[in-house]
């Protein structure tokens, strides 16, 4: 995978390289196309041969002599430069700023040299003609030199063949190497990032560190945080689906019970020696393990739709003391719990909550059931309201530790309720009634001491 990465990088640096070589010849091309054609604006503009060709506007002829204006001499003066007026012949008609050691007679091959080269003053000359006369200008230490070539056009040609497949060459090369430095550097890390990828597909979420991950660092990092986000989710998972399980089989125990009483008891029921008296017996152990049936049926439909977030809430601003009192003195009424010890004590008469009222009645009753009949029968309750607390607390035999960190888990029945009758989802259910309300809920127990359950709610 690294070498492939390398290598696709290397195609792309010379594919680019390549691209640029090529748009430059054009563009190169194609400027020496406009120059040949419309030549250099700001270089013709003020050259020596533009000056040279609009001067014979300042000549004129007085008497049959050429003479030059003041407009022109000045022109001269500005430009640097001296002027020399020739007959048809060579002969020197008139000068103006030119040196006195200059020659008044040229032969044609002279002008032509001239013009050609620069002299051994360093000047450069320039031609004009005016009617019948041929004026010269010189510039002494002029900015522009006249350069002679001898080109051969096939030459040239294989010549810039040679040299732009030497260039080409070169560049690549040096690209290449180029190239492959910086893949080094920047395809290892991204081979590493697939490496870890592929490993996290694999559920591999064993936390990793790189060496040397360049530029990518920051993504290395967030890597390293899915890792361990996917690693807690995996254990997460793992535990419920072990709690699942466990639960499915106990709900799977506890309902094959029920069946197993309702069965035979329907069995019996078709008997014609059975008593009227056998009958009602029968009828209301069916009954009654039917009504187990559907709670517990009804237990898991209610934790799921709470799992999920399903459940809808019709809140209503509630006082809490007048809330629970009510709920107290059902309890007490009960004659399942009228022998029990149930107290209720409030410290703040204004204090107001805005709740379901019937699944948070569920969920305080579901924390004093589990005070009550997980203890002995001299067990004494505290039902305790204060500024921003509901408090149940109990003097029963306490929760060990090993449950304490799983009290509240969906699916989860205590050590010391193996004789307990229940659906195991008493506690989850409650939690999570809490927490649709917005509220939290926190359960502290010390063996032999008591258990104390306190629940607030964001208000």
């Amino acid at each position: 995978m690294k070498w492939k990465l390398t290598i696709r990088y290397l195609i792309s640096v010379l594919s680019i390289v390549f691209i640029v070589i090529i748009l430059n010849t054009f563009i190169l091309m194609g400027m020496l196309f406009y120059q040949q054609k419309y030549g250099i604006d700001e270089a013709t503009e003020n050259s020596g041969e533009s000056f040279t060709r609009g001067f014979d506007k300042y000549i004129s002829l007085e008497n049959g002599e050429p003479i030059v204006s003041k407009e022109g001499i000045e022109a001269l003066r500005v430009f640097g430069g001296w002027i020399q007026i020739l007959d048809q012949n060579g002969q020197v008609q008139s000068s103006y700023l030119a040196p006195e050691d200059l020659s008044n007679d040229y032969s044609p091959m002279e002008l032509i040299h001239k013009y050609k080269y620069m002299d051994d003053e360093l000047n450069t000359y320039f031609i004009g003609e005016f009617e019948s006369y041929s004026y010269l200008i010189g510039v002494p230490d002029s900015k522009e030199k006249r350069i002679v070539f001898m080109l051969d056009p096939k030459t040239i040609f294989s010549f810039a063949i040679k040299s732009l497949l030497a260039i080409v060459i070169v560049d690549l090369f040096i690209a290449m190497l180029v190239g492959l430095l910086f893949s080094t550097v920047l395809t290892k890390p991204v081979s590493n990032l697939i490496d870890r990828i592929s490993q996290l597909k694999k559920r591999n979420f064993n936390v990793q560190e790189t060496k040397k991950p360049g530029i990518y660092k920051p993504v290395f990092s967030n890597l390293n945080d899915v890792s361990q986000s996917l690693q807690a989710h995996e254990e997460e998972r793992l535990k419920l689906e072990k709690m699942r399980v466990e639960w499915i089989s106990n709900v799977s125990h506890d309902l094959k019970t029920p069946l197993a009483s309702i069965q035979g008891y329907a069995e019996l029921l078709r008997d014609l020696d059975v008593s009227q008296l056998e009958r009602l017996e029968y009828s209301e152990v069916i009954e009654r393990q039917s009504i187990y049936m559907k709670n517990l049926l009804d237990d898991f439909n209610l934790t799921m739709r709470l799992r999920n977030q399903e459940m809808p809430l019709t809140l209503q601003e509630t006082r809490l003391e007048s809330f629970v009192r009510e709920i107290v003195i059902d309890l007490l009424n009960d004659p399942q719990f009228g022998q029990y010890e149930i107290s209720f004590i409030s410290d703040s008469p204004d204090l107001k909550w805005n709740i379901d009222r019937h699944l948070m009645k569920r969920a305080i009753l579901n924390f004093v059931y589990n005070a009550l009949i997980h203890n002995d029968e001299n067990i004494a309750v505290t039902i305790r309201i204060n500024t921003d607390k509901l408090t149940i607390e109990d003097n029963g035999k306490g929760i060990p530790v090993d449950d304490l960190e799983q009290i509240f888990e969906r699916y989860y029945r205590g050590t010391n309720t193996s004789n307990i009758r229940g659906t195991g989802l008493g506690m989850a259910i409650s939690r999570d009634i809490i927490e649709a309300h917005g509220g939290k809920v926190s359960l502290t127990s010390k063996i032999g001491i008591g258990t104390t359950v306190k629940i607030r709610l964001n208000e």
